[in-house]
């Protein structure tokens, strides 16, 4: 009988001996990062991220477009999804992130953020949420959730804070399967994008960590699968750009 396929727990940085130290190294990576995070992402991207972004607001719009709605942008970064998330929309949103510098910049652009209605930006991590039970009508994470120490924690401390009925969506990177498409995206994620993104931040070894943490990552199929293991319900998932990334949603049953 075939051995069953290994999953990863949690993110695992290089060196790291526990999940504390995992949570510190990628806090104190994303801190040294944080002056030139947008631009390399843009451009490592080729814009592509505004358009999976974008995409992820158009797929839950429906939400999004509810006054009474309270929405909580998880490992927010600099706001992006949550500037997305919030134009045109009548919810109220709100984004958290661990890295404090990222919440510094994500402040600095609220101001600037034209179109997107006022978004409140807390310190907070991921897997000891400040919120109480059934707060929020969604949560949504953009190239965050990858970088959680133990992935079923977070799945269940997000269900924790959604409202019966909420929506979770997870915007991540996935490796897409093996043929020509997949090997140039391998090559680019291996042996391009960490010159290019440790040549500007002057940081390779955070873009050394970028492909190794997607690699090890999960494929579409089984980050479904650990979300209806944790409890979710109606889990689909979308797949965009050579099926490199990944929009996961899922719904906490009523009956929670």
């Amino acid at each position: 009988m075939a051995e069953p396929l290994a999953l990863p727990k949690g993110t695992a940085p290089e060196g790291a001996t526990s999940e504390e130290d995992a949570s510190r190294r990628v806090r104190e990576m994303f801190t040294r990062i944080a002056p030139r995070y947008d631009l390399i992402n843009h451009l490592l991207s080729a814009q592509m991220d505004h358009v999976w972004r974008a995409r992820t607001a158009q797929e839950l719009r429906s939400i999004l477009d509810r006054a009474d709605a309270m929405v909580l942008d998880l490992c927010c970064g600099t706001g992006d999804l949550a500037f997305s998330l919030g134009r045109n929309a009548k919810a109220k949103i709100i984004g958290a992130d661990f890295s404090h510098t990222m919440l510094v910049r994500a402040r600095a652009k609220a101001g600037q953020a034209n179109g997107a209605s006022p978004i409140l930006f807390f310190e907070a991590d991921a897997l000891r949420l400040p919120f109480a039970d059934a707060s929020f009508d969604l949560v949504t994470t953009a190239f965050g959730f990858r970088n959680l120490v133990n992935y079923e924690a977070g799945l269940k401390e997000i269900c924790r804070v959604l409202k019966p009925g909420g929506t979770v969506g997870i915007l991540e990177f996935t490796e897409p399967s093996r043929g020509l498409m997949g090997n140039l995206y391998r090559f680019y994620m291996t042996k391009v994008l960490p010159k290019i993104g440790g040549l500007i931040s002057g940081d390779a070894p955070a873009y050394a960590y970028l492909p190794k943490s997607v690699a090890r990552f999960f494929r579409a199929e089984e980050l479904a699968e650990l979300m209806r293991q944790a409890g979710y319900g109606g889990v689909r998932y979308k797949l965009m750009t050579l099926n490199s990334v990944a929009l996961h949603i899922g719904v906490k049953p009523l009956a929670a």
